[in-house]
């Protein structure tokens, strides 16, 4: 049977932190093997499992244990193994399913630039050209599909998760119009018009991602007579007007990026207009291990950063918006109320 120790001493615990690549190579492989999703409901022998995912059972089993060491799976005292709340988030069913989140954290590119951390550390820049000779999202869309396949499947998983929590957060009484900049597939904007049948809203992110856009919001669906769906890069231009405006993770880019999009959205807002700006902070202390770990990330794939209240309240204000309530969507996200002044 495997146990956890709680709380180890700190020898113990920095050896168990400089094997963290270990950790997030476990979960990789048990995604992508599917064991979560051949494990039943009741517990199995590790024989029964390898068997169902054309495995070893000896390395299996070695996998298993270390995964049970983190919470992830069990080990019963007569050697089978059993799933944990954790492990039922590697299920492709479960509602609140974190597999493909957990694929994208641990794609192939992010082993060849978290050993470059330091140097991005002194230089204040991303080193992912470096690595592959192209930015980011152009080497993932140009070169690695699959990755890109991950990518979108993640940040779907994300947002949709996400979506009720905003839908029941805001209130848009009296609001005719809501734009989502940036807003992918448009998981929250479904939730907002499904929640308040008299608004209508527009849908605008690059061309690529709206041809994926929600069937709810695309010909056909259910919300399609109240949408306008506007292929568009908000950080060159946003030629939308609404009542409110939406930007849910996206401010996360370099700093000049982020200016570029605040100041297309206070040039499209009316006076009075509201904008809704929604994010991960690295002062959240629910999620702070998470979000600081993504922030070190977005360092080194495109140069880009996790906010703090004040660094956001200060970009915010730098693009001539007046910031209002801050307050927490769930345990993840803070949602900044924003107005364009008269």
């Amino acid at each position: 049977m495997t146990t956890v120790d709680p709380s180890p001493p700190p020898p113990m615990r920095l050896r168990e932190l400089v094997f963290g690549a270990a950790c997030a190579a476990a979960v990789r492989a048990a995604a992508r093997l599917g064991v979560a999703d051949a494990l039943t409901q009741t517990p199995m022998a590790v024989e029964d499992l390898a068997a169902a995912l054309k495995t070893q059972p000896q390395t299996l089993r070695r996998l298993l244990r270390a995964l049970a060491c983190q919470g992830v799976f069990t080990e019963l005292a007569d050697g089978t193994f059993a799933h944990t709340e954790m492990s039922r988030l590697l299920r492709e069913d479960d509602p609140h399913s974190l597999r493909y989140i957990a694929l994208w954290c641990t794609e192939p590119w992010t082993w060849d630039v978290w050993p470059k951390l330091d140097e991005a550390v002194r230089s204040g820049r991303s080193v992912f050209e470096e690595v592959y000779g192209k930015e980011f999202f152009t080497h993932l869309h140009q070169d690695t599909p699959e990755s890109a396949h991950v990518f979108n499947r993640a940040m779907t998983t994300s947002s949709r998760q996400s979506a009720q929590d905003v839908a029941a957060l805001l209130d848009l009484e009296g609001v005719s119009s809501v734009a989502d900049i940036g807003g992918g597939q448009g998981h929250v904007l479904a939730s907002l018009l499904e929640k308040h049948p008299s608004v209508r809203g527009t849908l605008l992110d690059l061309p690529m991602v709206v041809e994926m856009a929600d069937p709810r919001l695309r010909e056909g669906g259910a919300l399609a007579g109240r949408v306008r769906i506007e292929p568009g890069d908000c950080r060159q231009s946003i030629e939308v007007q609404a009542d409110v405006y939406i930007l849910k993770n996206i401010l996360e880019w370099d700093d000049d990026s982020t200016r570029r999009a605040l100041a297309n959205v206070r040039k499209a807002a009316r006076p009075g207009a509201r904008v809704v700006v929604i994010e991960n902070l690295v002062d959240d202390t629910a999620s702070m291990a998470f979000t600081t770990a993504m922030d070190l990330l977005l360092l080194l794939n495109v140069g880009g950063a996790k906010h703090t209240r004040s660094s956001m309240c200060e970009r915010l204000g730098e693009a001539g918006l007046v910031v209002g309530q801050i307050r927490p969507v769930n345990a993840y996200l803070h949602a900044f109320e924003c107005t364009a002044p008269g």
